[in-house]
């Protein structure tokens, strides 16, 4: 992922944003990511990105996601695809 993709698509939260956000405020849990305007409150789908991330900066590595930006939108896509059907199911 490049810096300016969005990790958290929902409410637009970059990656670069996120990085940003972990050097200034340092959170002790992936969790406190929410901070960064809302990120992983949305649809649920970028969490274990952000963890992912977090984990990352609390073991001394590089905050970088490896994955491109076009396969990351389009897995979201079909996880929010499922999350619908589940939830029509569970209605």
């Amino acid at each position: 992922m490049k810096p300016e993709d969005n990790i958290c698509v929902c409410h637009h939260v970059s990656l670069r944003k996120l990085q940003n956000f972990i050097h200034r405020e340092d959170p002790t849990v992936a969790s406190q990511l929410s901070e960064c305007l809302g990120a992983g409150t949305g649809c649920g789908w970028c969490i274990p990105f952000l963890e992912k991330v977090h984990k990352c900066y609390k073991s001394g590595e590089s905050m970088d996601l490896n994955v491109t930006y076009e396969n990351y939108t389009q897995r979201r896509k079909v996880y929010k695809s499922r999350k619908s059907k589940q939830k029509k199911k569970d209605d």
